[in-house]
């Protein structure tokens, strides 16, 4: 398999800047780079880094509607908790309007939606792109509409007033390099992804890219698989891989926690036997995931996304919505979450939650 290799790539790579090295760069400066990474985003600041101004917010209620792709995904349900706390404050009523995962009902639930006479609508993991329409005729009808995980962009794209994410390539980008540096430069990784996800698809893309630039290690395969369909298809996948790869299966790389979760079945632990293979992440950071990672159980490390503040955060949007404003184009740095480290911020509790500060200050800016 052919190897990406040079400075110029690890440009792309790490997102470094500075003067371009024309030589290849050797496996243990890989390493070396991977390891700085890492230990920058195992760190968190505990000061607040996002927006410190913006509107008041009125005395009005509001009726905002939450189109989700699949209520499931424990990430969407954390995300609702912290939407939910926040319009508690706001004095906002949320509506959920799930989808199951089924494309052909997105449709009927903006139409829905949109009989309700609601203030703002949430597009949460579904492609903006999908709903292009729909969106366009919630616009027209004055319904600013947000997304979560709904483009590749964060901020205003795609008819969305903004999107609202972490850094998805970052976030890829972070869960290769913490396999490459477990592994001494040697691991042997799987990905899994799941091609109905634009979003997904990015963080394997470009988990398969810094494998590739890792010289010494080796991208045995990328496994095409819908997240809502792991628990039935893990066990005969492990198996398959396994039979076919061996010992020189050291680690998997998943875009979605729940990959792992389905690994944790009797059948799929048969089916590993007594292989070492490490797990780790690109998101979300889900309750099982804090669990595994602290037993030291199939799990090396995951990187987290802070829902329930991003909950407050698309609260805030709207309020710069209905304000006229533009929105506060805030995105939290990307945090990577290990045996070292998930004592703090909310890893206590299984979950990503910043000891920032993020509620008192949301506070002060809407004057509540």
């Amino acid at each position: 398999m052919k190897k990406l290799s040079g400075f110029a790539a690890l440009i792309f790579a790490f997102g470094l800047y500075g003067d371009v090295v024309q030589a290849q760069e050797s496996p243990a400066l890989f390493v070396s780079r991977a390891n700085a990474r890492i230990a920058k985003t195992m760190g968190f600041k505990n000061k607040w880094d996002g927006p410190t101004a913006g509107p008041k917010m009125a005395a009005k209620p509001r009726r905002i509607i939450m189109i989700t792709s699949d209520m499931r995904n424990p990430s969407l349900m954390t995300l609702q908790r912290g939407l939910r706390e926040a319009g508690t404050v706001a004095g906002w009523e949320l509506i959920v309007m799930d989808t199951w995962s089924m494309p052909n009902k997105r449709a009927d639930a903006f139409s829905r939606a949109q009989a309700l006479k609601p203030d703002g609508i949430i597009l949460a993991g579904i492609d903006a792109k999908d709903t292009a329409k729909e969106i366009a005729a919630a616009t027209k009808a004055n319904i600013p509409v947000i997304g979560w995980h709904a483009s590749l962009k964060n901020g205003p794209t795609d008819g969305l007033f903004t999107n609202i994410g972490s850094d998805a390539k970052e976030a890829a980008q972070t869960a290769a390099l913490l396999a490459v540096l477990d592994s001494n430069g040697k691991a042997g990784v799987v990905v899994f992804t799941d091609t109905s996800s634009l979003y997904m698809v990015a963080k394997s893309n470009e988990i398969v890219d810094t494998i590739k630039l890792c010289q010494t290690c080796s991208l045995l395969g990328l496994e095409e698989m819908p997240v809502i369909s792991a628990n039935e298809k893990m066990a005969a996948t492990v198996t398959n891989l396994t039979k076919t790869h061996g010992k020189k299966w050291t680690h998997t790389i998943v875009v979605n926690d729940l990959y792992l979760d389905a690994m944790t079945t009797p059948a799929v632990e048969k089916a590993l036997g007594d292989s070492k293979m490490q797990g780790l992440s690109a998101g979300d950071g889900s309750d099982s995931a804090y669990k595994r990672i602290r037993n030291k159980k199939l799990q090396l490390g995951t990187v987290p996304e802070p829902l329930q503040q991003q909950g407050w955060q698309i609260i805030d949007e709207f309020n710069r919505a209905f304000s006229n404003e533009k929105p506060s184009l805030y995105m939290t740095p990307v945090y990577v979450v290990t045996n070292q480290n998930m004592v703090y911020h909310g890893g206590t509790a299984n979950g990503f939650d910043p000891d920032n500060g993020y509620r008192n200050e949301y506070k002060r800016i809407w004057g509540k």
